[in-house]
């Protein structure tokens, strides 16, 4: 049985950030960083947080249970947010661990960083640099990958003939785009798009919720969604991703990103469980965790017991 979340801690946690995030808006110097002291936590415990998407929640449970079986106290506050909730959450150390995207990871922290995105340790090590100062540390990253990926409907891949993002670009009229909120500028969904492919788009519907986005695709309410190269939806068939063919995407292999602070307290024991994880975990093993809970509509904390237990990573050492 998995404790309930602190509402009451959870509350003060959403309020902070969202301070933070107006005074930093307000700041007249973009690079100039707060010395506000970081909140405390309420108890010793390693504040896993996830994105506002299943798999981050996924990877944020696998991670927990990982970290709980290895002996270490583990407060569980999922769905926090965007990343624009989230990253700031982290710089003042009000959560510990969070599962993060190479590049995505570091194109939000230092966009200007001159480094092949394309190169996975090259980006690693960028990104780790960038975390310094933070007090962060990205660990070892896993052989899992999600890219952000664009997807339409086979019917729709077969009508208009294409079946990578330059074709899609070329049609003519435009069509109608769905994807979370933040996509219009993001520099790697309709933002890069428009700036890589010159992609017009006739309108774009926002949809946070991947299930949302998935019925409006199939429904013909979109004709082209955002989605991830590890959607579960894309293991039933019924859809095509669009080949990135001038290579917008950097490179987006899964890397857990944990405070120094817990790191020092807990030493060996945490990052081991963590790199453990990492170790096992590949995108086509995502693909499919991210069908049965998405799809088939799984348990999270069962199925990421169960990924857990397959390959040994609960077994008593």
């Amino acid at each position: 049985m998995y404790a309930r979340h602190n509402r009451v801690w959870r509350a003060r946690l959403v309020a902070s950030v969202v301070a933070l995030v107006t005074a930093l808006g307000a700041c007249s110097s973009p690079g100039r960083t707060s010395h506000r002291t970081p909140a405390a936590t309420p108890s010793e415990a390693v504040v896993v947080a996830s994105f506002n998407f299943p798999e981050s929640e996924l990877l944020a449970e696998i991670y927990a249970q990982a970290l709980e079986h290895a002996g270490v106290p583990v407060r569980r506050e999922f769905d926090l947010g965007p990343r624009e909730l989230v990253q700031p959450a982290l710089r003042q150390g009000l959560v510990d661990v969070v599962p993060e995207y190479l590049g995505t990871a570091l194109s939000s922290i230092a966009p200007h960083a001159r480094v092949d995105w394309t190169d996975p340790r090259a980006v690693l090590a960028a990104l780790r640099d960038a975390l310094a100062p933070w007090r962060m540390v990205a660990l070892q990253p896993s052989a899992a990958s999600d890219q952000n990926g664009f997807a339409v409907t086979r019917a729709t891949a077969a009508r208009l003939k294409i079946d990578t993002l330059s074709q899609l670009a070329a049609v003519r009229p435009p069509l109608i785009l769905g994807g979370p909120t933040e996509c219009p500028t993001r520099p790697y969904c309709l933002a890069g798009l428009r700036r890589v492919y010159g992609l017009k788009v006739k309108q774009f519907l926002a949809f946070d919720d991947e299930a949302q986005r998935a019925a409006a695709l199939t429904e013909g309410v979109i004709d082209v969604s955002v989605t991830f190269t590890t959607d579960g939806q894309l293991a039933t068939g019924g859809l095509v991703l669009l080949g990135d063919d001038r290579g917008l995407q950097p490179t987006e292999q899964i890397v857990p990103v944990v405070s120094s602070r817990v790191l020092k307290k807990y030493g060996y024991g945490l990052q081991d469980a963590l790199n453990r994880v990492a170790a096992a975990l590949d995108t086509r093993t995502l693909r499919f965790l991210n069908w049965r809970v998405g799809v088939a509509g799984k348990d999270i904390p069962t199925e990421a017991r169960g990924w857990l237990e397959r390959h040994g990573l609960l077994a008593d050492r």
